[in-house]
């Protein structure tokens, strides 16, 4: 593991910042009484990770911003990222090369408009020019970027690299996003902030494959859109924060009641033009105090159509809890505990239960159950507020969603850097 930093005043102009994140993932032996394409390996197992990512941006001209990230990742999940619907390992990616590549991950422009005269001073942080920000705003953001930058926030589970690791727990597990196999996309975000009240919409390129590396540009018959509110209730010190999404997405898609029908059960041979997902979730986080907070996620999709970017989970909810350590004087180390249980609509079931198979999960049969997930973590501060490493536990039980299967404890140990 390598760490450096870069500090330029340039008038605080221009912004550095550097992650690293490393994830060592094992299992024990679990019990199947059969495994398929796409099934966790029932043998023991230890699979390691690594991203580290340059985070740079410039203020532009009156309200403008650019940023850039290059980003590195290499290694694999457990079973090659497969198996699991709700996966246990964030920072890993569905690529069977498991050898580091370094690529564009971030490229994107954002120009704010005030819409008051009241501002607020921000500081310099990970894609974030220290300024200053109109409390009211119109925001346009145009470019490469992940679509959970700006969507489906949430203070104390969506980001694996210091908190829940769970994929079902980063965001919304039914929420089908728009992203390449790394996670990322490209298009526009349109904004209005507010201090009470957010508004946001997007359109983005969807893969011109399911789950694969390229985007597609044809955006009259190719696109997903993305609308989300977020309102905050109560007093000061202890908000209630509500965010309520709803997507759309067209592409070229396979349909799991045409594939049933097909000899050989395979989606991608039903593919055709104009076929659509819509869902919608809904994300809640209650401030208990400023030590510690609460937080539950609903999420849908009509699941008729193949999952073709994120994972295989057609309904999922989460409830989960965070506090840092300042009562036992650890300010800067985070415990976390969360419930999941994920499950798949009456066709995605259907198709999985007669031997289809996704990019995610498909054991060749299916002896269907909600798949159910416990994680704790303990994020354990170790050095001027730049180093972190993080023990890790999940227990998941029916694990692509087949009660044949598992259950499965999963132990990690996360090592994370950032300066």
């Amino acid at each position: 593991m390598f760490f450096f930093s870069l500090e330029i005043n340039a008038q605080k102009s221009i912004t550095f910042h550097f992650q690293q994140t490393v994830v060592s993932q094992t299992k024990p032996k679990i019990n199947a009484p059969y495994s398929g394409t796409n099934s966790l390996t029932t043998a023991e197992e230890t699979q390691a990770s690594i991203t580290a990512t340059l985070f740079t941006g410039v203020k532009l001209w009156e309200g403008a911003e650019a940023y850039f990230n290059a980003e590195l990742s290499g290694g694999s999940g457990l079973s090659g990222a497969k198996g699991i619907a709700g996966f246990t390992n964030g920072e890993a990616f569905r690529i069977g090369d498991a050898a580091p590549k370094i690529y564009l991950a971030r490229l994107y422009l954002k120009q704010t408009i005030a819409l008051s005269n009241d501002f607020e001073t921000v500081d310099d942080g990970i894609n974030q020019v220290a300024t200053k920000y109109p409390k009211k705003y119109l925001r346009f953001i145009l470019g490469k970027f992940c679509l959970s930058d700006f969507f489906d926030s949430n203070s104390y589970s969506h980001d694996p690299r210091s908190q829940f690791m769970n994929w079902a727990l980063m965001s919304h597990g039914a929420w089908d996003y728009a992203a390449n196999v790394r996670g990322y996309t490209s298009g526009y975000v349109i904004e209005y902030g507010s201090p009470k009240v957010g508004i946001r919409f997007s359109t983005t390129a969807v893969p011109t494959t399911a789950n694969g590396p390229d985007l597609n540009y044809k955006f009259a018959k190719n696109y997903s859109h993305s609308f989300e509110v977020n309102k905050k209730f109560g007093e000061i010190g202890k908000e209630t924060t509500v965010r309520l999404l709803g997507y759309y997405t067209k592409t070229y898609m396979g349909n799991y009641a045409e594939a049933i029908k097909r000899t050989d059960k395979d989606v991608t041979e039903t593919r055709i033009n104009g076929r659509n997902k819509v869902g919608t979730g809904l994300n809640v986080e209650q401030k208990i105090t400023d030590n510690a907070g609460i937080f539950f996620r609903a999420s849908w999709n009509d699941g008729k159509n193949e999952t073709w970017a994120f994972t295989e989970i057609d309904r999922s909810i989460s409830i989960g809890f965070s506090n840092n350590g300042t009562k036992w004087k650890r300010p800067n180390d985070t415990f976390g505990l969360a419930l999941v249980a994920n499950g798949l609509s009456n066709e995605h079931r259907d198709y999985l239960g007669s031997g289809g198979y996704g990019f995610i999960v498909g054991d060749g049969k299916l002896n269907y159950g909600l798949e159910k997930i416990v994680e704790s973590y303990y994020n354990i501060h170790l050095h001027d507020r730049h180093f972190w490493v993080s023990p890790n536990y999940q227990f998941v039980v029916n694990p692509a969603y087949n009660k044949d299967r598992g259950p499965v404890s999963v132990f990690s140990l996360r090592a994370h850097a950032e300066f």
